[in-house]
């Protein structure tokens, strides 16, 4: 059945950023982040090509996400980092969901699903060496090092990562940077001296900035993202021959010649300077398109750039083709790599003040993903 719009994703693509990724982390294990389904490129599929290009590893933000994972079939050690009051910890230990924790509470908490389930939990603690974040501030460090350790001793927990996240990874030259390195030299100076770490212990800090322009932050493990999706984690540094592997499109749902003067769409933010044609986009906020795009951002439609003509709506925008032709069932590209001409998911962040994370990520449910390049 036709949609009104599709969210293509390249597998190739994606696997080819992995290979370079992989290439750039010089020997660390590569986990990947797949958090927010994916980066809202589809979660298991886009999960198994990341392990299928390299990647030992995978991220993500919550349990039920992990969990998701694994009824997709995949094996692969996976690490869930944001732990709330009420995620399902006893089905996350029973299949073997690795957690975070950043104080004794979370500790006690999770000691207490694994003596209801029998099964040991695989920890990595993380430190907060300077985001303010998540992660424990140095100075309760040593109280979240020495309760691990009782409980390992216990044989409730086992460590198996010491971690943290950098803040201005993407800001080159940025004094936190430093500052971030060292504070985590300590955090592992400290786990080192508690009898935390060791050999088995996985220590990771770099996030994709970082993969990608910090030798010294690699330690045993990566940790990309947005950089997995082939958009730049530093984009005034270029693209570093990644490859942007979601292409947005749409199908034109209606065409209509309107008279010089016409005001288009809600408030009429935008009034026809001549006899012209409009096209119906079936896109809108409630798909993930801002409505901050509204007379800012452009599509591919006809062979060439339009921009957005008057204010996106909750499920289309309007475009102005002029008299250039235009049917029913045409594509229009929102963004996609460039090849063709089109706006790219770069392009979109930049007109709209913000980062491609949330262009991608906003994409909703009602846009189907469709997968491309297939092993």
């Amino acid at each position: 059945m036709a949609t009104p719009a599709q969210a293509r994703v390249d597998l190739a693509a994606i696997r080819h950023n992995v290979a370079l990724l992989k290439e750039q982390a010089g020997g660390a294990e590569l986990m990947g982040a797949v958090k927010a389904d994916a980066y809202g490129h589809g979660l298991v599929p886009c999960a198994a090509t990341v392990l299928e290009a390299g990647a030992s590893r995978l991220g993500t933000a919550f349990v039920r996400e992990a969990l998701e994972l694994r009824a997709g079939g995949v094996i692969a050690p996976i690490l869930a980092w944001l732990i709330t009051p009420d995620e399902p910890l006893d089905e996350a230990l029973a299949q073997d969901i690795e957690l975070s924790a950043a104080d004794e509470r979370l500790l006690d908490e999770i000691a207490a699903a694994v003596r209801r389930t029998g099964r040991t939990a695989k920890m990595h603690l993380e430190a907060d060496t300077g985001m303010s974040r998540g992660g424990s501030p140095l100075a309760a460090w040593p109280g979240v090092l020495a309760k691990a350790m009782e409980l390992r001793a216990e044989g409730v927990i086992e460590i198996v990562g010491l971690w943290s996240h950098f803040a201005c990874a993407d800001i080159p030259g940025h004094s936190s940077i430093e500052q971030q390195l060292e504070a985590f030299k300590s955090a592992l100076k400290l786990a080192e001296q508690a009898g935390a770490s060791g050999s088995h212990v996985i220590r990771h800090i770099s996030n994709s900035a970082a993969t990608m322009t910090l030798p010294d932050a690699r330690y045993d493990l990566v940790r990309p993202g947005i950089a997995m999706y082939g958009l730049s984690p530093i984009p005034e540094l270029g693209d570093f021959g990644l490859r942007p592997a979601m292409t947005l499109t749409a199908q034109v749902g209606l065409v209509k010649r309107v008279p010089e003067g016409s005001g288009v769409s809600y408030a009429h933010l935008y009034t026809t300077d001549r006899e012209t044609t409009l096209g119906l986009v079936p896109l809108g906020y409630a798909d993930g398109i801002l409505r901050h795009a509204t007379g800012r951002a452009e599509v591919l439609a006809g062979g060439r750039r339009r921009r957005i003509a008057g204010r996106v709506c909750m499920d289309q925008f309007m475009i102005d083709m002029g008299d250039d032709p235009l049917a029913a069932g045409d594509e229009v590209v929102l963004f996609g790599p460039g090849d063709r001409g089109e706006p790219t998911a770069q392009e979109w962040a930049d007109t709209l003040g913000t980062i491609t994370h949330e262009i991608v990520t906003r994409i909703g449910s009602r846009v189907p993903r469709v997968y491309e390049g297939r092993a």
